[in-house]
């Protein structure tokens, strides 16, 4: 998932002349508190909005800083979350140009302006009439009379301020200063090289021979991209995870597989003009010069400090744990394939571009489960409908469709639905944009585009799930993986944490919390998709309507820690090189990046079966910003709470305890940031979680 605004982007309404001028920056208009003008926005507007809400911003911020008046929370602290709405609408709108109808022309602007918005956010934190006022209502904040809300807000600007430079001397901040700046552009020419490695390098099959394997969901959505590519008559499978792995899983052409799956593999990494290695380098050095001026002993250490780890050493600590099972387990998996592939007189030694096909053979012949056999069952729509009931059964959420037309959307595939509570209140807005298409980042995530607060009145929030499933042909329902499945009910986690928010303050609203927490609502939520009375209801045959039998269900129960040994590795392996990564950069040094993968690898002990799910050249988590640098770790941090969690249910009343549910939206899904997370989670659980039950979810226990 990615946040779209930041703690010091995100304040106050603004309706001033100028504003008006761009329809961007104008309040939003329409129902539900306003909704974004989509219908009005275009990559032109999107430079002079973001130049003109920089502005807008600076001007507030500099009122506030003059302020003749003793500073205390109302003047200083909540003048500041009132600041700068204007920008924060352009932004919103800038950020899904980006991740969604990313053409020349908004990337053009994103070079542009992304090292404008770092040297913006760096006139901020170092604005020392603006801190010095911070400074003496945080000294202040626990004798003030402050709710605990008011003093953990103040506590969180005061830290962001100090954690971005705001004591450091002048030449340090132009130094700092003009390495953000850097570090923005860099950013930039990241993601736009990935984006045009996953848009433009695809794979095409020619003939129905190249189809051997392949079910006709498969190659219905392959046969439509290629139509939609201006190639009727082949079929295309696009460069991004939701193509290529489930190619990968059924296709019986191995030399296809290995062909796609190097293609892949090598996104960012071909020796080409759109190559990152370098610009990893780069990134690194930066980021490690970075540290050393803010007073950190590296990037890691920096970033870390605010999360629920603290430090790399208990995020480390955590990782070292679960990876030596998880490679053992590997062994096992990978011993087995090979048998079956020795028994099929196949020849061949197990390869990463095997590993999918044949484990899924395994899973077969192990728990007489072909995962194909699920597809039919699960259909995007019903899928949908089954996230709905779950957001009823324990929030009492109610969604309902809007009719095309009653909000301005940015593209059709868009659709809008109304989120209300039990009373017929409404709670904000859910946008859905499924659908891949070129200039749309690949992957899928939850955007706020709005947050919800109530220090100045009432606002709903507005959130949004974006995913890339292959579009098939009109009328004709998406069908998906488990996998897949999964990932949907994932995303939709964050969608309803934001949706429960339930606070004062846009800055510590919804999801606006410790990046290693804020991944627990979200996996939390995917242990939904299995219950019975989601997939009876919502897993129903595409042609016959028929609930999904008991006895599919009862092989998905038997095999739910099957192949865990390559999920975790796979995805452990990208954690591991993160961290290490950040903890081996040095400003007077730059990494080779491709050969620092090589070498970590090889001394983990990486068994040479699987690759990193991210590679670093195309590690976009990582390098198309700081969100989740020396933090990929989190979703394995956050799944401990995960499967921590889940165990109350289990040993509670099931799936659906209203006690429990109540008990998890007051002290997770609805305070935002507005205690910190480990005590908020003690209130929820009534202890701290323990690692046994991510363990037993692994299926690393025996």
């Amino acid at each position: 998932m990615r946040h779209v605004l930041s703690l010091l982007m995100t304040t106050a309404l603004i309706t001033t002349a100028v504003a008006a001028d761009n329809p961007l920056l104008r309040p939003w208009t329409g129902p539900y508190g306003g909704v974004p003008p989509f219908d009005q926005a275009s990559p032109a507007l999107l430079a002079p909005a973001l130049e003109e809400g920089m502005a807008l911003h600076l001007k507030e911020l500099q009122a506030i800083a003059d302020n003749p008046a003793p500073p205390n929370f109302e003047n200083t602290i909540a003048a500041m979350e009132r600041s700068g709405r204007a920008l924060d609408r352009a932004t919103t709108v800038y950020y899904i140009y980006g991740s969604t109808l990313s053409d020349d022309a908004v990337q053009q602007v994103e070079r542009n302006i992304e090292p404008k918005l770092a040297a913006f956010r760096d006139r901020i934190t170092q604005n020392e009439k603006l801190f010095k006022r911070i400074a003496t209502v945080y000294a202040s904040r626990e004798s003030a009379g402050l709710t605990p809300e008011q003093q953990r807000l103040t506590w969180l600007v005061h830290n962001n301020f100090v954690r971005a430079g705001a004591k450091l001397d002048a030449s340090a901040k132009r130094r700092l200063g003009a390495i953000n700046q850097s570090l923005a552009g860099l950013f930039t020419r990241f993601s736009q090289n990935l984006l045009a490695d996953e848009s433009e390098r695809f794979f095409v099959l020619q003939s129905e021979a190249d189809l051997a394997g392949l079910p006709e969901s498969l190659r219905t959505g392959f046969a439509a991209d290629a139509e939609r590519r201006n190639q009727k008559g082949k079929w295309i499978v696009a460069n991004t995870r939701s193509s290529v792995e489930p190619f990968l899983t059924y296709s019986t052409r191995r030399d296809l597989r290995e062909q796609v799956w190097r293609t892949f593999v090598n996104r960012g990494d071909n020796g080409d003009a759109r190559d990152n290695n370098a610009i990893i380098g780069e990134i690194l050095q930066l980021r490690a010069e970075r540290a050393r001026l803010l007073g950190y002993a590296t990037h890691a250490h920096w970033r870390l400090e605010d999360s629920m780890a603290r430090t790399p050493e208990r995020a480390m600590e955590l990782m070292e744990a679960v990876w030596k099972p998880a490679v053992a387990r590997v062994r096992e998996e990978v011993a087995d394939m090979q048998k079956l592939a020795d028994g099929e007189n196949a020849g061949i030694r197990i390869e990463p571009w095997d590993y999918r096909y044949y484990a899924e053979k395994v899973r077969k012949a192990k728990y007489d489960l072909d995962t194909n056999e699920l597809k039919p069952y699960l259909q995007l729509e019903k899928l949908r409908e089954g996230m709905f009931y779950v957001a009823g059964e324990l929030f009492g959420m109610r969604f309902t469709e809007l009719a095309a037309g009653t909000v301005p959307v940015y593209h059709p595939d868009v659709r809008v639905w109304r989120v209300d509570d039990p009373a017929g209140k409404l709670i904000g807005l859910w946008y859905f944009d499924p659908y891949a298409r070129i200039g749309k980042q690949s992957g899928a995530w939850m955007n706020a585009y709005r947050n919800q607060e109530r220090f100045d009145g009432a606002v709903t929030t507005i959130v949004s799930n974006n995913s890339n499933f292959v579009k098939g042909k009109p009328g004709e329902p998406v069908l998906i993986s488990w996998d897949d499945a999964v990932t949907l009910f994932h995303e939709f986690g964050h969608a309803l944490h934001g949706l429960s928010s339930n606070v004062t303050y846009p800055s510590v609203s919804g999801t606006n919390v410790a990046r290693d927490y804020v991944e627990f609502p979200s996996q939390l939520l995917e242990h939904w998709l299995p219950v019975k009375e989601v997939l009876d209801r919502f897993a129903v045959h595409y042609q016959t309507g028929m609930p999904i039998p008991a006895e599919l269900v009862a092989k998905v129960e038997r095999a739910k820690t099957f192949n865990q040994g390559f999920a975790t590795v796979e995805y452990l392996s990208a954690a591991l090189i993160d961290m290490k990564l950040h903890l081996a950069a040095r400003q007077d040094s730059r990494i080779d990046a491709d050969a620092f993968e090589r070498e970590t690898l090889t001394a983990l002990g990486m068994p040479k079966e699987i690759v990193m799910r991210h590679r670093t050249p195309q590690f976009g988590h990582v390098f198309s910003g700081d969100g989740y640098s020396a933090g990929y770790y989190s979703y394995l941090w956050a799944d401990t709470l995960t499967a921590d969690a889940w165990d109350a249910f289990v040993e509670g009343k099931g799936a659906w305890d209203k006690e429990l549910a109540q008990r998890l939206r007051d002290n997770v899904f609805s305070i935002g940031n507005t205690r910190d997370p480990a005590e908020a989670y003690r209130s929820f659980r009534g202890r701290d979680p323990g690692i046994e039950a991510l363990m037993r979810k692994r299926g690393f226990n025996n």
